[in-house]
């Protein structure tokens, strides 16, 4: 059942009361290298022109999930989008509102839970989300509310992690190697030490969601980091985990209709 505007699931507070406690520390390490000035993916920064996800922007109605403290968001926005932002974080909003005002862009901003949008049905043209709430809110809640508020051929498109970031973590050294640590028939929902709850699928878990809600699939994008690719998110060894298995992956789909 999907939550009421004004309520949480259990893995929704707990994510709110984490990013709210760390969202300073987040926006010190990384603000810096995802502050940019055109359109780039995930956690080594690629343009959105070597991808081919979205292209032109401009004019359309753009609803971000997980909008954090704008970086994404105000990119798209100086293109010429019409953004609406969301973000379960209020410490992270704060960020966001003081960043728009300074470039003097427009745009709305929503403190709720992606697994609860406070929008009408077929309010978008494009929704997206750059490792923002679709990992930290259950697909199967926000996919939904994802088609819901597209209108007819809009299009949904979404960084994250992968299944295999997923089953090659080791919580001991919290890094990647090449062991399987966990089923892939379980996958769907890791709670970390540090009291985040992050969610993944399986990649057929993934398709059949998306076909359950009239969704046709245009792309899977299995980034690879190019060589020599810097990260405030990810070390050098880790890089090198990511060329060779992908540790991160961007969906690009399409709400069927005209």
């Amino acid at each position: 059942m999907v939550p009421g505007p004004d309520e949480l699931t259990e893995h929704a507070r707990a994510n709110r009361a984490f990013w709210d406690g760390y969202a300073d520390r987040y926006q010190e390490l990384n603000d810096e290298f995802i502050d940019r000035t055109d359109l780039r993916w995930g956690m080594w920064q690629i343009p959105d022109a070597d991808l081919g996800v979205l292209g032109d922007v401009s004019g359309l109605d753009v609803l971000e999930l997980g909008c954090g403290a704008g970086q994404f968001g105000a990119v798209l926005a100086g293109l010429g989008a019409r953004l609406v932002g969301i973000d379960n974080s209020e410490k992270q909003l704060a960020y966001a509102r003081k960043r728009f005002a300074d470039a003097g862009l427009e745009a709305k901003l929503h403190h709720v839970s992606a697994e609860s949008l406070p929008f009408e049905d077929g309010r978008f043209d494009l929704v997206v989300a750059d490792h923002g709430a679709n990992r930290f809110a259950d697909p199967y809640l926000w996919v939904p509310e994802c088609a819901r508020v597209l209108r007819p051929g809009g299009v949904l498109a979404f960084s994250g992690g992968t299944p295999f970031e997923v089953m090659c973590v080791n919580p001991e050294t919290d890094s990647w190697d090449t062991t399987l640590r966990q089923d892939w028939f379980a996958m769907h929902k890791q709670t970390w030490d540090d009291g985040a709850v992050e969610f993944e699928l399986t990649y057929g878990d993934w398709i059949r969601l998306f076909r359950a809600n009239r969704f046709a699939i245009e792309a899977l994008v299995e980034v690879q980091p190019p060589e020599g690719a810097a990260s405030t998110y990810r070390n050098e060894a880790e890089t090198a985990w990511a060329r060779r298995w992908p540790m991160e992956q961007i969906w690009k789909v399409r709400k069927e209709g005209s």
